[in-house]
Formats: C-alpha cells, sequence, structure tokens
C-alpha cells in the first residue's frame, strides 16, 4: 500500500487544526499505510531542539508504547507532545516533578502512595455525596429560562466539586482551581492571552495553595486523603513539594478531561438523538466509556526512545520523540467494529482514553467513569429535553481535546 499523501508540513500537534478539528481521516491514512511515521517539525516550534517526533496511530502500538517505560520514557522530555516555541529546556526539566512525567522506579513509589485517594472504599464513599451535587448542578441549569452555556454550568461543576470532596478543598475555593487549571493549559489559545508567564504564575499558586493545605495537615490531621498523604512523611508519604505536583496534575487530569468528556458526550447525545432515547430509556452502565473512548479528552502524549528500537516497522533512534495519539487508537477498526459510529451499548470496549495501560493509567479511571455516569443520570432525569443552540467552540490546543463553550436550552 503506497505511504499516505499528507499535505506537506501536516503536523497532528499543530493547535490551528486542533482548534477545528480531531484529524481523524489522516489518522485513518496512517493507520492503513504507514502506521508509525516521522513528522517533521521546525526547530524548536514545540520547545524542544528537535525536528519533529514518530507519530503512533495504531492502537496496538499505541498500547505498546504505553506498557514500555524502559524503552519509552515519559521523564526525558516529558508525555506533553508539544509547548511552545518559547518554552525554555530548564522549564520544561521543572515538570518532571509531576507524576505523569516520571518513569519508574520514583513513578511507582509516587503512584503507590497517591493510589491510597482512589481505592475502591474511598471513590464508594464519595458516590451518595456526588450524586446529590450533580441533581444540584443539574436543578441549577435547568433554572435558567434561556440559552446557556453547558461548560461552565454544567460539565465543569462536578469534576471539580469531586476534587474538592476527595482532598478536602473547601467547595468556595473550586473557582480558584477551575482558574489556575484553564490558565496552565490554554497557552495555545489567543483567546485566553495567557502567556508563558501567567500559565507558570498560575501553576505556582496552585502548588502553594496544595502545599498550605498539606503544611495544615501535618499540624492537625483530619479524616481526609490530604492527611493520609502527607502525614508522617518518612514512613512513606509525599513531602509538600510532592503533595503541591499532585494537585496540580490533579487539576487537570481530574478536571479538565472530565469536564471535556462530558462535553463531548452531550454533544455526541444531541447530535445522535436516537442514542439519548436509548440512553434515557435504558441508562445502560457501558455509556461512560463510550463516552470517553468516543471524546477522547487527551488526543496525544508523548514519550522518549531510551535506546535504539523498531516499532511499525520504523527505526526508532535513541532521543527521538513518540507521539503516542489516543484518538486514532480509538478508532482503530482492527479493534472496534464501526469505531465512527456512537454507541452507548458498545460492549467490550477496550478503549485508550485513559491511557494505553503500563504505570501511567489513568489512576481517576473509577472516579471519571462515576461522575460521567452520575451527570448523565441526573441531565437524564431533570432535562430530559436538552437542546443544542449553536456548535461547540473548540480550545485551540496541541494536545487536549477541548471545548470552550457548548450553548444548550433546556427545553
Amino acid at each position: 500500500m503506497p505511504c499516505p499523501a499528507l499535505p506537506e508540513g501536516f503536523d497532528f500537534t499543530d493547535p490551528d487544526l486542533l482548534h477545528h478539528r480531531v484529524p481523524l481521516p489522516e489518522f485513518a491514512e496512517l493507520r492503513a499505510a504507514e502506521p508509525v511515521r516521522w513528522i517533521p517539525q521546525p526547530a524548536n516550534i514545540a520547545g524542544f531542539q528537535d525536528e519533529g517526533y514518530w507519530a503512533v496511530t495504531r492502537h496496538a502500538d499505541v498500547r505498546y508504547v504505553s506498557t514500555h517505560p524502559e524503552i519509552f520514557s515519559s521523564t526525558l522530555n516529558t508525555a506533553i507532545i508539544r509547548f511552545n516555541e518559547h518554552m525554555n529546556r530548564d522549564s520544561i526539566d521543572a515538570q518532571r516533578l509531576i507524576l505523569l512525567n516520571m518513569d519508574p522506579p520514583e513513578h511507582t513509589r509516587v503512584r503507590q502512595i497517591v493510589q491510597r485517594g482512589f481505592t475502591p472504599r474511598a471513590i464508594r464513599a464519595l458516590e451518595d455525596r456526588l450524586r446529590d451535587r450533580a441533581q444540584a448542578i443539574v436543578a441549577g441549569a435547568r433554572a435558567h429560562s434561556g440559552p446557556f452555556d453547558f461548560v461552565t454550568e454544567v460539565a465543569c461543576e462536578l469534576p471539580l466539586q469531586a476534587i474538592a470532596e476527595l482532598i478536602g478543598i473547601p467547595q468556595d475555593d473550586r473557582v480558584k482551581i477551575f482558574e489556575w487549571s484553564n490558565k496552565m493549559i490554554a497557552y495555545d489559545d489567543p483567546e485566553y492571552a495567557i502567556t508563558e508567564q501567567v500559565g507558570a504564575e498560575s501553576a505556582a499558586e496552585l502548588i502553594a495553595y496544595a502545599m498550605g493545605m498539606a503544611a495544615e495537615r501535618k499540624q492537625c490531621p483530619a479524616h481526609d486523603i490530604v492527611s493520609t498523604l502527607v502525614a508522617a512523611e518518612d514512613e512513606g508519604n509525599l513531602n509538600s513539594d510532592e503533595f503541591g505536583f499532585f494537585v496540580l496534575m490533579l487539576s487537570v487530569a481530574g478536571n479538565e478531561t472530565t469536564r471535556n468528556a462530558i462535553t463531548h458526550g452531550m454533544h455526541a447525545f444531541l447530535t445522535h438523538p436516537e442514542q439519548w432515547e436509548l440512553y434515557k430509556r435504558e441508562r445502560p452502565s457501558t455509556a461512560a466509556e463510550e463516552i470517553v473512548r468516543w471524546a477522547t479528552p487527551v488526543n496525544a502524549f508523548q514519550r522518549t526512545a531510551t535506546q535504539d528500537t523498531e516499532l511499525g516497522g520504523k527505526l526508532i533512534r535513541k532521543g527521538d520523540r513518540v507521539g503516542i495519539f489516543y484518538a486514532s487508537a480509538n478508532h482503530d477498526p482492527e479493534v472496534f467494529e464501526n469505531p465512527d459510529v456512537f454507541d452507548v451499548m458498545r460492549d467490550p470496549n477496550p478503549h485508550l482514553g485513559f491511557g494505553g495501560g503500563g504505570p501511567h493509567y489513568c489512576l481517576g479511571k473509577s472516579l471519571a467513569v462515576l461522575e460521567i455516569d452520575l451527570i448523565f443520570n441526573a441531565i437524564a432525569d431533570a432535562m430530559p429535553n436538552l437542546t443544542l443552540t449553536g456548535d461547540p467552540r473548540r480550545l485551540r490546543s496541541a494536545w487536549i481535546n477541548g471545548v470552550k463553550e457548548l450553548q444548550v436550552t433546556a427545553g
């Protein structure tokens, strides 16, 4: 089969491209003809002093890269596939303190600590409170007499409130978390006019806030996750710095991604009305997983080769960056029957929306699935006739599949 004829200069991480669409047709061409392909980039456009990256598009290959951290490192260049041309090496290296950008054995040590907060028991303990919160959020949105923004009124609220419940952040402070996390990831979107400095300042403010929480709990432990994670530091818990970076990661991984999954899911339901009718009637337990597959809130992460290796018939050199494109993997016809169909009854559903397995498989998957289930059940009960009044306004981002605004009416 001939190599796919992508336009010259086509880059799957181009924020201008992703501002308008996820490049599913181009992913399909690569999966069929050249599933591992070198994508050249102008020097330093992504913040890295190199000439591009390898695009990995098949489900099996994305999973392989994800499950072999000894060959494909998250630490060397971080997991973020594209910063901007103003990003310097010191700033990139500083992000190695975030769990997302660690490799074993350091990653193993930190993850074993923080996963104490995500045990099945801890998530079950939140369920009743989050169900009440989901119902209250939807009731508040339903009170609007005209169009309202689904993102700010519904989708963002439950993830923020869940994080606040989980780690003991006062609910009144959730707006701070929302604003800080938005500023940290919005550096590619000119509408927000967020500079590198503003993003860094927001990250610093969030880390300082979290470190303050950790210091308070060390002095006065409470019956909450923060106390569990930071008490008795010398007995294998997080120090204040580590806890600060954990909350920073959680504010993106547990807020931005779930919020965008909910928004994309609502848009999918309203543009596939037969699926919305089916969901309202059946309330299938499979719906949340299909929503995440369909949405794929993180379009791509990256790894860096620690040695020369072969993947998809291509020789990848030590030091090469490798882009793992979850959006492509989640539409691989070798794995999914009718992958371009939104089907809330899809089962099995081995999507990679929570990562491709391995050490970085999403720590908060159970919480995210619970939130998605709760909010759509609440919407189906209280706003069953929700209607679109405009097209989604997408975030300009190199790696987040985000929606800034989705105008709807309660019907």
